[in-house]
């Protein structure tokens, strides 16, 4: 971060150019609470203010950096989150330095949003980290994705084009308690703020730095990728010690490929991914995830009239499961061996695009459980713009991916001025 914050101060000083200009938002946000939990508020589950600051500044000068067509970024958030009592924070969500040292190579090194991958919210190669509370609470849909401190290196041979990433680990933000209730196995089924667990995330070093990589290729109007991850599963999905209650971020490999592209009038997708749990390769540590395997697809067509839909089928398999059951204790919560899940998006554009009512609904019939998320946001002028909706998952079952979920039902709203 020193050396970006060097070279923007050089650009500008021999340019002598004023301070890039800021912009950005301030924004109200409040979530009502519609079902009983044991969190720590009663009625609400998000209520905070935000101020979010950009800027964009090309180098400028003589000097190397100014030469390569570099530009600086930034992007952070300031706030004050009522939840926590008023709490204030500070998030920088991009500070990076873009440059292109060779026609054939860009560099892209700092705090940046990293995302790859053909899913609308589900993720197959995409293993970068999200932040799950702010996407079950009604924070708008930019605080899904979480910052990562990477270097991108984008290579741009006559074949095929090239992203490698190398990033330091950043695990997913997830529901603990505190703010979202969810499905604790310590306690047996969902906790709030009773549940007592220790995460452990790998230690800060040169052989946990996480590595991916993309190679694709445009054919007329289709896209094909492939991928790999080596690094950690961004949950913790797996179990260091029971007696003490602590979870870790186990190894893990991921080799996946997609395809996307004009289909039937519309735009299709299809994805796969191997997921190779590097500390338990034949799955037999009851302890410890297992491999898998997953393949999405996907069709979304523009139906004229401001209306678009959206369809998505995910399959997961859980892979050895003779094996991780073999293995289970008679106290174990056993989890299925594959999973199906179904989502559809339908969106609606009213008074000159001005008004976007849209309806995304997940539901697994395997699980017997699912999500549904209505949204309707109006851009009132350039500068205002107010959002309403909902967050209501449910489920049968108290351990489903949905079904932890069902007790953080909201209903939001969300006032923005952009400047």
């Amino acid at each position: 971060m020193a050396f970006i914050l060097g070279i923007a101060f050089i650009g500008i000083q021999e340019a002598g150019a004023a301070v890039p200009a800021l912009h950005g938002f301030a924004e109200l946000d409040y979530g009502a609470k519609v079902s009983d939990d044991n969190t720590q508020r009663d009625n609400f589950n998000l209520l905070e203010q935000r101020l979010q600051l950009k800027a964009m500044y090309a180098v400028a000068g003589e000097n190397y950096f100014a030469e390569k067509s570099s530009v600086l970024n930034f992007k952070g958030d300031f706030t004050v989150d009522e939840y926590f009592s008023g709490k204030t924070d500070f998030e920088l969500r991009e500070f990076d330095l873009s440059t292109t040292p060779y026609d054939w190579l860009d560099l892209k090194a700092g705090r940046q949003i990293l995302t790859w991958g053909t899913g609308d919210y589900l993720f197959v190669n995409d293993l970068f980290p999200k932040d799950y509370v702010s996407f079950f609470i009604g924070r708008d849909d930019e605080y899904l994705k979480k910052p990562s401190d990477a270097m991108k290196m984008s290579f741009f041979p006559s074949l095929v084009n090239v992203d490698f990433i190398i990033s330091k680990f950043e695990p997913n933000t997830i529901a603990e308690g505190d703010r979202l209730s969810f499905f604790d196995s310590f306690q047996g089924g969902i906790a709030g703020t009773n549940s007592d667990r220790d995460l452990l995330e790998p230690p800060l070093q040169p052989s946990n730095l996480e590595y991916a990589l993309r190679t694709y290729r445009n054919s007329g109007s289709h896209e094909s990728a492939f991928y790999y991850f080596r690094g950690f599963d961004k949950n913790p999905t797996s179990y260091k010690d029971e007696a003490a209650r602590r979870l870790f971020y186990p190894r893990l490999d991921v080799y996946g490929t997609s395809f996307r592209g004009a289909t039937l009038g519309g735009i299709g997708n299809i994805e796969f991914g191997y997921y190779n749990s590097r500390e338990d390769s034949d799955g037999s540590n009851r302890l410890i995830a297992n491999s898998l395997f997953k393949i999405l697809t996907g069709y979304e067509k523009d139906l004229g009239n401001d209306l678009k839909v959206g369809l998505q089928y995910l399959y997961e398999q859980t892979l050895d499961y003779g094996n991780y059951k073999a293995n289970l204790l008679s106290t174990d919560f056993v989890f299925d061996e594959s999973r199906h899940l179904l989502t559809q998006r339908i969106t609606k554009l009213y008074k000159n695009q001005t008004i976007a009512v849209s309806l995304f609904n997940f539901y697994s019939p395997s699980s017997k459980d699912g999500y549904v998320r209505p949204a309707v946001s109006y851009n009132i002028t350039d500068q205002w713009k107010a959002a309403f909706g909902a967050n209501l998952p449910w489920g049968e079952d108290d351990l489903t991916e949905f079904g932890q979920m069902k007790k953080n039902k909201n209903v939001f709203v969300r006032a923005r001025y952009s400047f």
